[in-house]
């Protein structure tokens, strides 16, 4: 909180992405808010990108609030691309929900506090909100846009086959969804929610039965 922000916050998101994790700067573009002028220029001189390569939004995707009121501030995502062999657009376009542009990183540069008429004031510690995901890169570095193909679930679904003796075919889905709810099972009994009829154990117990229904359907007993 106040130690860094806009400049170093994207100079370690560039490095990470294209040193660390060799990601060529050609597959991946930027979008930032249309009023963050800063944060523009300063894409520009990290990344070289020129003005085609930064998409300025309008719209609250690049507006990050907690709430109606308190901290809040510009958005600046981080979007790979996967190649015109994938339906999509770039973000801000009419095809914008395709897969082929996918946003790997999100930068929310908290700097103003609104108050209960809107109004937008500095705060005194300027901080950044940041994230990944981590499947999404994951598809990236495995040379996918699937994340269920990458290397953590097909592990999974590897097993599932072997377990029910049957190859996924035509009702990959049923995989998917028990390889999925398994990964949350075993987060949700490591965090020590066990199933219940209430809250967090009623959700577990809810996923554990879905992910039981499905390998009913490959005809699991």
């Amino acid at each position: 909180f106040g130690e860094y922000f806009k400049e170093e916050a994207i100079k370690l998101a560039w490095d990470l992405l294209t040193k660390e994790f060799d990601i060529s700067p050609d597959r991946l573009l930027v979008t930032v808010f249309n009023e963050d002028n800063e944060a523009e220029e300063i894409w520009k001189k990290i990344s070289g990108f020129s003005n085609n390569k930064i998409i300025k939004i309008s719209t609250e995707d690049n507006f990050w609030s907690m709430g109606d009121v308190g901290p809040c501030g510009p958005c600046s995502e981080i979007f790979f691309d996967h190649g015109d062999s994938v339906d999509g657009g770039p973000p801000g376009s009419k095809n914008d929900d395709g897969d082929r542009f996918v946003e790997i990183w999100n930068l929310v540069f908290m700097q103003y506090n609104r108050d209960p008429n809107g109004k937008l004031t500095d705060l005194k510690f300027k901080n950044i909100d940041t994230g990944m995901g981590l499947e999404r890169m994951t598809a990236v570095l495995n040379s996918t846009h699937s994340n269920f193909d990458i290397d953590i679930f097909q592990s999974l679904i590897n097993q599932i086959s072997e377990v029910i003796q049957k190859t996924p075919s035509n009702d990959i889905a049923s995989y998917r969804v028990i390889s999925d709810h398994l990964r949350s099972t075993a987060f949700l009994i490591a965090d020590g929610v066990l199933p219940s009829n209430e809250g967090r154990g009623y959700v577990l117990r809810r996923i554990c039965r879905r992910a039981t229904r499905h390998a009913d359907l490959l005809g699991y007993k």
